[in-house]
C-alpha cells in the first residue's frame, strides 16, 4: 500500500518507514498509510523563511490576490475529484460541496479583499497618519508589514480542503508563506489537494510546503517570526499553547477549538409557526452535515420549556426521515464518521451525557444504514437527548464531536443567558427569534462568550447562510474553550500575519517610507496641471492651488433654490444667528465642495476618468458671504490597478478662507489612466 509523500524544502518527501494505515470511513479498507518519518523540519522552515518568504512578499497584494483567483479558479475546475476522494472519508456529496466549495470560496473572497480593501503596494497603512508635533513637523504612521517568517497550520480531520485553505488565503496576501500539517484520518484528501496546487505552478517557490504524519519536533525550531494557526480539540490547543518554544519566543499562537455551541428558540414561537421550523431544521442540519463533525455544530438546544416536548417530537420526526449509509448513495442524507477511533469517542461521551438525561431519538449501539457494513464503516445514528434541568453540569462540559445535540429547557431570557456561557466561549451561536426584543437582550447577553452569533427570523432566513457556516469576510474563532483567537475576518485575518509598527519621523521622511503623502510634506506645484498627467507620471505631493473664489448671498440662495436645500441657517438670517455656531446665514457645506471642484477640475478631456468618491468629509469653519475660499489639491496616494488600463488617486482636499483657516477637509478618489490606456 502507497504511502503519502509530504512537500518539503520544493520536492516530494517519501517517508523512511511503512508509515501508520488510514482506513475508508466506510468500507474498513486501508486507503494509505502515512508518516512523516525522514522529514527535517528545520530544513523545511528554513527552507520556507529563505525561499519562500521573499518569493511571496516580492509582488504586491494585488498581484497576490490575482494569483489566488488563478489558484481558485484552477482548484474549481477540478473539485469532482475532491468530492470523489471525500466519499471515502464518509462525507456525502453534499458535504464534498461544503468543505470543497467553501475553501474554494475563501480564496475568492480573499483575492476580492486584497484587490479592492488593500493597497496595490507591499506595505499596509493601518488607519490615519498621527500628527505629534504642534508645529507640523513631527508626525507617526502604522504601518504593517508581514512577518518574516512561516505560517504554520495544524488542521483537523473534519474539513481537510477548507481547512487549509481559510489559512492559506489570508497568510498568501499577507505575504507569508505555509506549512500545512493535516490531521491523519483526511490526510489524503488534503495531500491530493496540495498536489493539485503544486501542479498549478501558480504560486511562487516555497510559497507552500505539506507535511503528511506527526509534526514530530517541528514546534523546537519555531521562531518569534513565525505563526502558528491551530484548528482542533481544546485539549490539544492548550498543549500547544504552553510549548516551551511558544511561550519563550513569543510566537504568535492562533487556536479555532472545538466547542459547546449552542441555538436558542425565542419564547415567541409556537409550534407549526415559522421560526419554531427553522429553528428544527437549522437543529437537524448541524446535527447531520458532516455527521455532526463540525467545530461549530450546535450542541447545546435551548427550548421555552413549555415547548421541550413539540421541539423534541418535529425534531426526531425529521432525524427520522434521514437515511444513514454510504454516502457516495445520493439518497444517503447522513454518511459516517471520519473513523472507527472517532466512533468510539463519540459513544465514550455518550455514556456521560446520558447520565443526565435520555435519548430521545437515536441509538448510540446500533444504526440502519444503506449500502454498507454498519460495523466495519464508522456509522452511528443521529443522537438527540432531552435534559430536563438545564442545570446540569453534563451538558456544559462534555461534547459528543458527531451527530449529538442536547434539548435543554429555560424560563427566561437571564437564564439563558446564563446557561449559554456555561460552555465558556463558543465559536458559534444562534438567536432564533421574531421578538426583537428578545435577541438584542440574549445577543447583548451572550456576545462576550462567543465568536459569532446568527439571529435567525423569517425574513434573515430568505438568505442566511446558516447556524454552521463561517464566512471569509466574518472573523471565525471564539473566546474561552472555543481557543481565544480568530481566522479569516476579512482583512483583519491578513493584518494577522503581518506586524504593526508605529514609525515616526518628519512628514516628508514619512512620505518617502510609505509612499503616501502625510499632511505637512513638502508639495511640488508644476506647470502642468496633474489633471493633465497620465498615473505613471503622477508623483504623490503633486499639488494644484486654485482660487480666490469669493462666496456671495446669490450664490447661497441660487444653490438652496437650485437644491431645495432651504435649511434656516442658509437661508434665515435672525434664525442662523440664535443658533450658537454661527453668526449670520452660512454657506452650504456641498456648495462650498461644489466650489472647491470649479477650482481645482482641469475642464479638458485627459487622463481622468472619473471621480468615484469623496471620503472623511469634515466642514470645519463656517463660510458666510464674502468669504473667499482657495483649495490645494495634493497627490496622496497613487495605487495603479492590476490587469487594468487605469489606477485609482487619492487626492488631499484642503479649502482655506482667506485668513488661511482650514473651513473643509476631504478625500478626493479619482480613476486615472495609463500611457496608452
Amino acid at each position: 500500500m502507497a504511502t503519502l509523500s509530504s512537500y518539503v524544502t520544493g520536492s516530494w518527501h517519501v517517508p523512511d518507514d511503512e508509515g501508520v494505515p488510514l482506513h475508508d470511513a466506510v468500507t474498513g479498507e486501508e486507503v494509505v498509510r502515512i508518516s512523516s518519518a525522514g522529514v527535517d523540519f528545520r530544513a523545511a522552515l528554513e527552507y520556507g523563511r529563505r525561499v519562500g518568504g521573499p518569493a511571496v512578499r516580492e509582488p504586491t497584494f494585488h498581484q497576490r490576490a490575482a494569483l489566488l483567483k488563478a489558484l481558485a479558479s484552477y482548484l474549481r475546475e477540478r473539485r469532482e475529484e475532491l468530492y470523489a476522494l471525500s466519499l471515502r472519508t464518509g462525507a456525502t456529496r453534499g458535504d464534498a460541496r461544503f468543505d470543497v466549495d467553501g475553501g474554494i470560496g475563501v480564496l475568492f473572497s480573499y483575492s476580492s479583499k486584497g484587490r479592492r480593501e488593500m493597497p496595490n503596494n507591499t506595505v499596509y497603512l493601518d488607519g490615519p497618519a498621527e500628527p505629534i508635533g504642534k508645529g507640523g513637523s513631527f508626525a507617526a504612521w502604522h504601518l504593517c508589514t508581514p512577518l518574516r517568517g512561516v505560517a504554520v497550520q495544524i488542521n483537523a480531520f473534519n474539513f481537510p480542503v477548507w481547512g487549509p485553505l481559510e489559512k492559506l488565503a489570508p497568510a498568501f496576501i499577507a505575504g507569508m508563506p505555509s506549512l500545512i500539517k493535516p490531521a491523519g484520518q483526511t490526510a489524503y484528501v488534503t495531500a491530493r489537494l496540495v498536489e493539485m496546487i503544486v501542479e498549478s505552478g501558480l504560486l511562487p517557490e516555497g510559497a507552500l510546503q505539506l507535511v503528511c504524519g506527526s509534526a514530530g519536533d517541528l514546534f523546537e525550531h519555531l521562531t518569534e517570526q513565525d505563526l502558528v494557526a491551530f484548528t482542533g480539540s481544546a485539549s490539544t490547543a492548550q498543549k500547544l499553547r504552553t510549548h516551551p518554544v511558544v511561550a519563550a519566543r513569543s510566537v504568535r499562537f492562533n487556536a479555532e477549538a472545538d466547542s459547546l455551541n449552542c441555538s436558542i428558540l425565542g419564547p415567541d414561537a409556537v409550534p407549526g409557526g415559522r421560526e419554531f421550523e427553522l429553528f428544527v431544521e437549522q437543529l437537524v442540519t448541524e446535527m447531520t452535515v458532516k455527521a455532526g463533525q463540525k467545530c461549530t455544530a450546535i450542541r447545546r438546544a435551548f427550548v421555552p420549556r413549555a415547548l421541550l416536548g413539540d421541539v423534541a417530537e418535529a425534531t426526531a420526526a425529521r432525524l427520522a426521515a434521514i437515511t444513514v449509509g454510504n454516502p457516495a448513495d445520493p439518497a444517503v442524507g447522513m454518511g459516517a464518521l471520519a473513523s472507527l477511533g472517532q466512533r468510539e469517542e463519540v459513544r465514550r461521551a455518550l455514556k456521560a451525557l446520558m447520565a443526565a438525561g435520555p435519548v430521545v431519538y437515536g441509538d448510540p449501539d446500533h444504526v440502519d444504514v444503506a449500502g454498507a457494513d454498519a460495523e466495519r464503516g464508522a456509522f452511528i445514528s443521529p443522537i438527540l437527548l432531552r435534559v430536563d434541568e438545564a442545570g446540569r453540569a453534563e451538558p456544559h462540559e462534555v461534547e459528543a464531536f458527531g451527530p449529538v445535540s442536547t434539548l435543554m429547557p429555560y424560563t427566561s431570557a437571564e437564564q439563558v443567558i446564563e446557561l449559554a456561557a456555561r460552555g465558556q466561549g463558543s465559536l458559534a451561536g444562534s438567536v432564533v427569534t421574531g421578538d426583537a426584543a428578545f435577541a438584542r437582550q440574549v445577543v447583548l447577553g451572550t456576545a462576550p462568550w462567543h465568536g459569532r452569533l446568527l439571529v435567525l427570523d423569517a425574513e434573515a432566513a430568505k438568505e442566511s447562510t446558516g447556524h454552521g457556516s463561517p464566512l471569509p469576510m466574518l472573523v471565525h474563532g471564539g473566546p474561552g474553550r472555543a481557543g481565544g483567537g480568530e481566522e479569516m475576518g476579512g482583512v483583519r485575518g491578513i493584518l494577522h500575519h503581518m506586524n504593526r509598527t508605529a514609525v515616526q519621523g518628519s512628514p516628508d521622511m514619512l512620505t518617502a517610507i510609505t509612499g503616501r503623502w502625510v499632511a505637512g510634506a513638502g508639495r511640488a506645484e508644476t506647470e502642468v496641471h496633474p489633471f493633465r498627467k497620465h498615473l505613471e507620471d503622477l508623483r504623490v505631493g503633486d499639488t494644484v492651488v486654485a482660487g480666490p473664489r469669493r462666496v456671495s448671498l446669490e450664490d447661497i440662495e441660487h444653490f438652496a433654490e437650485f437644491t431645495g436645500d432651504t435649511f434656516y441657517a442658509h437661508m434665515d438670517e435672525e434664525a442662523a444667528r440664535a443658533n450658537p455656531f454661527f453668526d449670520g446665514r452660512v454657506a452650504h457645506g456641498y456648495l462650498i465642495v461644489s466650489l472647491a471642484a470649479g477650482l481645482f477640475v482641469d475642464p479638458d478631456p485627459g487622463p481622468v476618468l472619473a471621480n468615484y468618491g469623496l471620503e472623511n468629509l469634515r466642514f470645519l469653519t463656517p463660510v458666510y458671504p464674502g468669504d473667499e475660499l482657495t483649495v490645494t489639491l495634493t497627490a496622496k496616494g497613487i495605487d495603479p490597478r492590476e490587469g487594468a488600463e487605469y489606477g485609482e488617486v487619492r487626492w488631499d482636499a484642503d479649502v482655506t478662507q482667506q485668513d488661511g483657516s482650514s473651513v473643509a477637509k476631504y478625500d478626493v478618489l479619482t480613476l486615472v489612466a495609463k500611457r496608452g490606456g
